[in-house]
């Protein structure tokens, strides 16, 4: 579905895992653009109804795009990949419910 402008280079990449699955990038992307070239589209679940989200605006207007990197919640769109990164789906706790 999506796939990337940059045909430069198209030997080096780097590799990150996004819930235990192995995803390959072009150094400079940002995760979210990643994760949408291997077709994630949905990156977490809404506090209140699960309902499935994954990046709208980005440009880190939006938080649509929040994923857990080293136990922080952060921007997918904003947040550069980089070899070894091991990315999560940020938890609905029962208390978010």
């Amino acid at each position: 579905m999506f796939e990337s402008f940059d045909k430069s280079d198209p030997g080096r990449t780097l590799s990150f895992t996004y819930a235990g699955k192995s995803i390959s990038a072009k150094p400079g992307m940002s995760v979210a653009a990643a994760l949408l070239t291997h077709g994630v589209t949905a990156f977490r679940g809404t506090p209140v109804s699960g309902a499935a989200r994954g990046p709208f605006c980005m440009m880190g207007a939006c938080y649509d795009c929040l994923v857990l990197i080293d136990g922080v919640t952060v921007q997918a769109c904003l947040t550069p990949v980089h070899e070894g990164l091991v990315v999560e789906r940020v938890p609905i706790t029962s208390e978010d419910a």
